[in-house]
C-alpha cells in the first residue's frame, strides 16, 4: 500500500509538471492568442490527470516487476528490447484505458461510438510521452546502477589489497621457519649444546614474528632492536664469521618500516653468501637521505639451485601497498644493498588514508557550497524577475501569462532547494549517501 501511495504521488507530480511545459508550450506557440476559460483548463487538466496517472502507474509497476526479475542484467541487449516492448504495449493498453474514461465516462460518449471512431492517430502523442517517461525510468535507473558499481568496484579493490597483503605476510612465517630450522640442523651437527640455546632463543624470536606479523608497520627502533636479537641467534652458528655493524637507534624516533623486513635481508645476506672464519660476512645497517640501509660485502655461494627471491618480492609488494615510494636494490661486483624507505607519520599509509578522507570531505563541502550559491543566485533571479513580469503583465495585458513563468520556474527553484538542502523528491533526503552507506556495510556486497 506504500509502494502504491508513493507512486500516485510520484504519477502526479510528474502529470502536473508535464500539462504546465504543455501549457507554456502551447502559450508561446499562439494557441491561446484569442484567451481561454479557466473552467476549460480545469476539465483539461482532470483529463490529461487520467493519462498520466494510468501511463506512470503501468510503466512504474512494469519497470519494478523488470527490476525484481532480472535486477541490472535487464540491461543486456535481449532483455531491454523486451523491456521496451512491454512499455510500448502496456502504454498502448493505458492510452486506451484513459481515453476510455475521459470519453466515455467522463464526457459520457457511447462505448460502441468511441470504438467507432478510435484512430490509430489519436495515440501517436501519448505514446511519445510514456516511451520518454520510461526511457527516463531506466535512466535513473542505471544512473544508481552505475553509482552502486562505483562502490563495489572500490570494496573489492579495496579488499582485493588487503587480501593480498595479508598473503604476503602469511609468507613470512614459513619462509622464517624453514631457515631457521635449516641453521638449527647444521648446528645439531655441529655442537649440540649451541642446538639447545638455538632452540630457546628461537622460541623468543619467533613470538616477535607472531606479534608483528599482522602490524602493517612497525617503528625502525623495534627493527633495529630485533635486528640485533637476531644477530645474535646467527652468532651462535657463525660466531665471529660475521660482523654485523647496526646504530642504536633511528634518527627519526616516528618513522616506520614494514614489519620483519630487516630480519629478511639479513637472513638473505647469511643464506646467500659463503660465511667463514677466514671470509667473515661483514652486514651494515644505516641511514641515508630517508632510508634504512642493509649492505654487506657480496661473497655469494656458488650454488647450482637458483633464488627463488622470496623475501625480497615479499618487502617489494609489501611497501608497494602500502606507498608510492620505492624499494632500491644496489647489486655491485663486491657489495648488495637494499634501501628501505623510513615512513613517517605523515607519509605512512593510514596517515595517508586519512589525509585522503579529509582531502574528499574538503571537496564534498566544496561541491555542496557551489550548490548552495547557484541555488541562492536561482532564488534571488526569481525573485527579482517574477515580480518584474507581473508588473510588465499588468501593464501591457489583462491575461494572465506571467503566471505560466511563475509557475515554470517556481518548480525549478524548488527543486534546486531540495538539491541543494540534500534532499530528493523521489527517493527522499540524502538517498544517495544512505544507499551508498548501506551497500558498503553489506558483507556479502
Amino acid at each position: 500500500m506504500n509502494r502504491f501511495l508513493k507512486e500516485l504521488l510520484k504519477s502526479i507530480l510528474v502529470g502536473t509538471v508535464l500539462y504546465l511545459v504543455f501549457m507554456a508550450v502551447y502559450y508561446f506557440s499562439g494557441v491561446y492568442d484569442s484567451g481561454f476559460d479557466f473552467a476549460e483548463l480545469i476539465i483539461d487538466f482532470y483529463e490529461h490527470m487520467v493519462f498520466a496517472i494510468i501511463l506512470y502507474m503501468a510503466n512504474a509497476y512494469w519497470f519494478l516487476y523488470l527490476i525484481r526479475k532480472y535486477g541490472y542484467n535487464v540491461y543486456e541487449l535481449k532483455r531491454f528490447v523486451f523491456a521496451l516492448s512491454g512499455n510500448l504495449i502496456l502504454s498502448l493498453v493505458g492510452v486506451f484505458i484513459a481515453r476510455c474514461i475521459v470519453i466515455v465516462f467522463l464526457q459520457g460518449q457511447h462505448f460502441e461510438l468511441f470504438l467507432m471512431n478510435e484512430r490509430i492517430t489519436y495515440y501517436r502523442s501519448s505514446m511519445l510521452i510514456a516511451l520518454g517517461v520510461a526511457l527516463i525510468f531506466y535512466a535513473l535507473w542505471y544512473y544508481k546502477y552505475r553509482q552502486e558499481s562505483r562502490v563495489k568496484e572500490q570494496k573489492i579493490i579495496a579488499g582485493t589489497a588487503s587480501a593480498r597483503f595479508d598473503a604476503l605476510k602469511n609468507q613470512l612465517d614459513p619462509h622464517f621457519l624453514f631457515n631457521s630450522l635449516n641453521v638449527l640442523t647444521s648446528l645439531i651437527e655441529e655442537d649440540q649444546f649451541q642446538a639447545q640455546k638455538f632452540t630457546t632463543s628461537l622460541s623468543k624470536v619467533y613470538r616477535y614474528v607472531l606479534e608483528q606479523k599482522n602490524k602493517d608497520l612497525v617503528t625502525v627502533d623495534e627493527e633495529l632492536n630485533f635486528a640485533r636479537t637476531y644477530v645474535r641467534l646467527l652468532k651462535m652458528r657463525f660466531e665471529d664469521s660475521i660482523i654485523f655493524e647496526i646504530p642504536d637507534q633511528c634518527s627519526i624516533p616516528d618513522a616506520k618500516i614494514v614489519p620483519l623486513s630487516l630480519q629478511l635481508l639479513l637472513e638473505n645476506a647469511v643464506k646467500h653468501n659463503i660465511v667463514t672464519s677466514s671470509k667473515p660476512l661483514r652486514i651494515k645497517v644505516y641511514e641515508e637521505k630517508g632510508m634504512l640501509v642493509v649492505e654487506n660485502n657480496l661473497q655469494e655461494k656458488q650454488v647450482i639451485k637458483k633464488s627463488s627471491g622470496v623475501g625480497l618480492q615479499n618487502i617489494q609488494q609489501r611497501y608497494t601497498i602500502l606507498s608510492d615510494r620505492r624499494v632500491y636494490i644496489n647489486k655491485t661486483a663486491s657489495s648488495f644493498s637494499v634501501a628501505l624507505p623510513m615512513l613517517t607519520q605523515q607519509i605512512s599509509w593510514q596517515e595517508t588514508q586519512e589525509v585522503h578522507i579529509e582531502e574528499k570531505r574538503y571537496l564534498k563541502a566544496k561541491e555542496r557550497v557551489e550548490i548552495l550559491k547557484g541555488f541562492y543566485s536561482n532564488l534571488i533571479a526569481y525573485c527579482i524577475v517574477i515580480p518584474f513580469l507581473w508588473w510588465l503583465n499588468f501593464r501591457t495585458t489583462d491575461f494572465l501569462w506571467a503566471f505560466f513563468p511563475t509557475i515554470g520556474w517556481g518548480f525549478g527553484v524548488i527543486a534546486h532547494g531540495l538539491e541543494a538542502s540534500g534532499r530528493n523528491p523521489l527517493w527522499g533526503r540524502r538517498w544517495e549517501e544512505r544507499k551508498i552507506q548501506e551497500l558498503m556495510e553489506k558483507d556479502d556486497f
